[in-house]
């Protein structure tokens, strides 16, 4: 087969070249990912190495390498490749992130609009929490945060609200070995505390953050929860402590878990008991 040929029924000249610094084999191996993704039937290892230009030997390194963490799989029978239920998970949590921050936005609109401060959505990512959308507050003096910044669970109004919804097994299972690092004086840094923090979550139907991951910021925040009533995200509204004193804060919490209970129920999700 030509060049030509082959350029035509693959990937476009140099798209498994390292650009940029990253890796060869990384963007190689993801290319592989993606004619897999498009084949459910699965693919020969012939097939792959033709279409991603590449010889058969490096094919099947980079196959095994995907296999061994569960990307892909081969079906003993004819020898084909498919993806694997690790690649399945990934491809299944872009499209509920994806569906849940689309859903969401009407009520991070409202939450502003009743409130005055800024609302925000976050999703876990490991030990961390991901802010995907934001609505800001309208007054000068506001709460900002980077889309796709990071917080750690157990410094921040998001973060906790995930973490006090997680089934017992899977929290012990992460805070094994994780580390309560201070962020601010206020951050909870002791198992112990986190631990209580989590039951008074549970209870209230709200968490709190009290200038624990910045100072002179106060946010409280409510679980968006899926049909298996385990965390699928969470919504908060944040300001400075002048505008948010205590006693705001927590009628800003009841507000607050209404609105995640209405996306919960307009997602086909399942209230926490």
């Amino acid at each position: 087969m030509s060049d030509v040929k082959r350029r035509s029924v693959g990937r476009p000249a140099g798209a498994t070249k390292a650009s940029g610094g990253h890796s060869q084999s990384l963007v190689r191996g993801l290319t592989l990912l993606e004619y897999l993704s498009a084949s459910p039937l699965g693919l020969a290892l012939s097939e792959l190495a033709e279409m991603a230009d590449l010889a058969p030997s490096t094919t099947h390194r980079l196959l095994q390498a995907l296999q061994s963490q569960g990307f892909v799989t081969q079906e003993s029978e004819q020898g084909l490749w498919r993806i694997d239920v690790k690649t399945f998970r990934i491809g299944n949590s872009f499209l509920e992130a994806r569906d849940v921050v689309t859903q969401s936005r009407p009520f991070l609109r409202r939450l502003t609009a009743e409130t005055g401060e800024t609302a925000n959505l976050g999703i876990r990512d490991g030990a961390t929490a991901v802010f995907l959308a934001q609505h800001e507050s309208p007054q000068m003096m506001r709460m900002i945060t980077r889309l796709g910044s990071r917080a750690p669970l157990h410094a921040s109004g998001v973060g906790k609200a995930l973490l006090a919804w997680m089934s017992e097994d899977e929290r012990a299972r992460l805070l094994k070995g994780y580390d309560l690092a201070r962020v601010t004086e206020n951050t909870l840094h002791q198992s112990d505390e986190l631990l209580a923090e989590m039951a008074a979550i549970r209870t209230q139907g709200f968490a709190c953050d009290r200038e624990e991951h910045a100072v002179g910021l106060h946010c409280v925040a409510a679980c968006i929860h899926d049909e298996h009533g385990t965390p699928l995200a969470a919504i908060s509204v944040s300001g400075p402590m002048a505008r948010i004193p205590e006693e705001r804060l927590l009628a800003l919490g009841a507000l607050v878990r209404t609105i995640a209970n209405e996306i919960t129920l307009q997602l086909g999700g399942q209230l926490p008991q």
